[in-house]
């Protein structure tokens, strides 16, 4: 927290600037939770299955990780999981649309949809619409995860947990909740649980939701559904049995960025419009039919054999009516000075993508050279299958104004060929947790990976094959300090593949390049007590780039793509909290240095900041108790992110933005039936603002924040 000890209360009433009240309220949190223990915070104390190491509470683990419990993710109202992680500074979106799939950065690195997402601790697809409904908490690992995934994007690895039967010792779980808001989306769902049987040896939760969406964003309407259950078989007191299947659809209208106007960056706008709808657009279909089976037997000596396999089966119609470039001016980068773009009649429809993983493991302790072993040996074998139409239509229409007209028509025929993707690894994973003395630890993990991927296009052209094979370390070292506070340290590796593109304009068209290795090393100082906490980490990333080297002006082998430096990513990450009386107050801020290092094929990129990357971002909230009203609760939230690069060159930048957002929650009884309710309001002062400045397909975009919205809940507990 030393960084902080210069920034007092009086520097806030100065110059009255929400950044420095949000560092104000942090550093006053950590001194106050010093002195007043009792404290709660917006994450669950549940230890963190995606890290690894499930048994050991966050407070003692040499890494940074979150979990956002049940009761957060319906306080905030969660539909997706980026309203569940904006919560923490760490992350930010990566050109995430309002009406698509969640995409986002954590410590700057956009997360691979493919590789960086688990569910129940197995690998998913996430390129599809996961709900929320049936999800018990959200577990983000903060770092390089070689350890654990064979390959993965640094920054971080996601893990939804999913809903289960109420334990022997808990109530049956009967709730019905609804929901309005914001804009005019309404929506209901129920959550029941239980037991029954012999010795209530059967355990069943299920969840069905539905929801009309006709969001703050017009023209943009659609419906969403769930189905889920989860059931659990006690075989014997030493063995337990669990399934669990979920299916969701989607239907809804996309949504489409803004841009840069010529070289001029637009003033904010309220967001409120969906300027590429056509009378002719169509909506975007995502359905999801994904399960999970795992086997626990506990063992003699303490050891515990788990075995779990997890199926996911997507089908996708992706379609939007697509804004890109300006032929009027020849900017295929940005639109027109004078507000019109191009538009594309995009749809490739029927696409689907298979998913399947079976794991064992085998944990548990051994005394070897006169210290205590915890360790893990794991298997998993995984597939990803990509399995698409043989035709897409990426067709021009004509333009369009970001004021909502324009002059097109529907160009549906499909006239691209599509691509199928196959992969197949197979992981071998060891983890052993030794321990010196009561105080001193050492972490130790080594996973070999073994992948095999091919793609094609669907005729059978362009065919490329990547086989290889890597291990990625990672270890680390905790000391305790005192009962409450531990320091730590640790370096970890993570694997990346890439190869080139098969078009006739690469030399070296379908080869795959080395493979991209990226190193992190991180150091943090926690304290945790009973009821308080805080915590100081720093990290350093380094991630291997690819650029694109000779003339490349589109004529057959005019390119050679290599790989050209590296990204690095420094940061430093706080977070505090502190309670006393009725008051709660729970804050974190992160900073992020990110540029290009050591490259060659142009050397005038090192030094450039990552585009998209905000430097400073301040996650904050006061929670109040109203004591003069049993049962009611208020919550204020502060959410700041600093200045971003739009262009490479920095001549454009997004300039900084802080919202405020506000909720009360209300939980009594009527007629013996417990109600919580929720009014909340975000962007309390309606600040326009545009949130975040993506570059995707060659093109600079801008996604405009939210305007002020209502939400209103209700949830009924019987």
């Amino acid at each position: 927290m030393a960084i902080f000890s210069s920034i007092h209360c009086s520097s806030f009433q100065k110059r009255q600037t929400a950044l420095a009240a949000a560092l104000c309220l942090l550093t006053w949190g950590q001194a106050w939770s010093q002195a007043q223990p009792e404290q709660v915070t917006i994450t669950s104390p549940l230890p963190q299955q995606v890290s690894g190491f499930g048994d050991v509470a966050p407070g003692k683990a040499p890494f940074s990780a979150v979990s956002i419990d049940g009761s957060t993710l319906r306080d905030i109202g969660a539909t997706r999981l980026s309203d569940a992680l904006h919560l923490d500074p760490s992350v930010a979106d990566s050109y995430n649309s309002p009406a698509y799939w969640d995409m986002l950065s954590v410590r700057g690195f956009t997360l691979n949809n493919r590789y960086n997402y688990r569910r129940e601790g197995l690998p998913i697809n996430a390129e599809t619409m996961i709900p929320m409904d049936n999800k018990e908490r959200i577990e983000l690992f903060k770092g390089t995860s070689g350890i654990q995934a064979g390959t993965s994007a640094p920054g971080g690895l996601v893990n939804y947990m999913v809903k289960r039967p109420p334990a022997l010792d808990q109530d049956p779980i009967r709730s019905v909740s609804a929901s309005y808001g914001p804009g005019k989306t309404s929506g209901a769902a129920i959550d029941l649980g239980g037991r029954w049987g012999q010795d209530q040896a059967w355990g069943y939760r299920l969840n069905a939701a539905y929801e009309d969406l006709n969001p703050y964003i017009r023209n943009t309407q659609g419906h969403r559904q769930l189905l889920s259950l989860a059931l659990d078989w006690r075989l014997s007191p030493t063995s337990k049995l669990e399934w669990e299947m979920e299916s969701s659809q989607r239907q809804q209208m996309g949504v489409n960025a803004y841009s840069l106007l010529g070289s001029a960056l637009p003033a904010p706008v309220n967001g409120t419009l969906n300027f590429t709808r056509q009378p002719w657009s169509v909506p975007g279909e995502f359905g999801a039919l994904t399960g999970s089976l795992k086997f626990k037997q506990q063992l003699e000596g303490g050891w515990l054999w788990t075995t779990q396999y997890g199926a996911q089966r997507l089908r996708t119609d992706d379609r939007l009516t697509f804004a890109y470039g300006c032929s009027a001016e020849n900017a295929w980068d940005r639109f027109c000075s004078n507000g019109s773009f191009d538009v594309y009649d995009f749809r490739s429809d029927n696409e689907r993508r298979l998913s399947d993983a079976l794991q064992t493991e085998m944990a548990g302790q051994l005394n070897w050279g006169g210290m205590q072993h915890d360790v893990a040996f794991s298997v998993m074998r995984h597939r990803q299958l990509d399995r698409l139409a043989p035709m897409q239509a990426y067709n021009w229409a004509g333009t369009g104004t970001v004021d909502g007209t324009g002059d097109s028509a529907a160009s549906p025929i499909p006239g691209d060929l599509n691509t199928n993707r196959s992969e197949y690894a197979t992981e071998w994973s060891l983890k052993d947790r030794i321990q010196f003395n009561t105080a001193t630890s050492l972490w130790l993990g080594l996973r070999h990976t073994q992948i095999s991927r091919s793609s094609a296009r669907t005729d059978g052209s362009a065919a490329v094959q990547d086989v290889r094979t890597f291990n990625t370390p990672w270890l680390a070292a905790t000391h305790q300090l005192t009962p409450a506070h531990l320091v730590y340290a640790s370096y970890g590796e993570g694997i990346e593949s890439e190869v080139v593109p098969n078009r006739p304009q690469y030399s070296n068209a379908g080869q795959g390049l080395p493979t991209l290795r990226s190193h992190q090393y991180e150091a943090g100082l926690k304290a945790t007590g009973a009821n308080s906490r805080w915590q100081v980490t720093y990290f350093d990333i380094t991630r291997p780039q690819s650029n694109d080297a000779g003339a490349c002006d589109g004529s057959d082998n005019s390119c050679v793509r290599q790989i050209d430096g590296q990204a690095h990513h420094r940061g430093l990450e706080v977070s505090s909290g502190m309670s006393q009386g009725a008051w709660t107050v729970d804050a974190a801020a992160t900073w992020i240095r990110a540029v290009r290092e050591k490259a060659v094929i142009d050397p005038s990129m090192n030094g450039q900041t990552a585009l998209n990357v905000p430097q400073w971002s301040v996650r904050s909230q006061v929670h109040y108790r109203w004591s003069q009203v049993p049962g009611l609760r208020s919550v204020l939230r502060l959410n700041h992110e600093g200045e971003r690069r739009v262009l490479e060159d920095g001549t454009v930048n997004l300039p900084a933005w802080t919202t405020l957002d506000l909720a009360t929650h209300y939980s009594t009884k009527i007629q013996g039936t417990r109600t919580d309710w929720t009014l909340a309001i975000d962007n309390l002062t309606d600040r326009h603002y545009w949130r975040e400045s993506p570059k995707q397909f060659g093109h600079y975009y801008l996604y405009p924040g939210a305007p002020r919205t209502v939400r209103i809940g209700m949830r009924m507990s019987f």
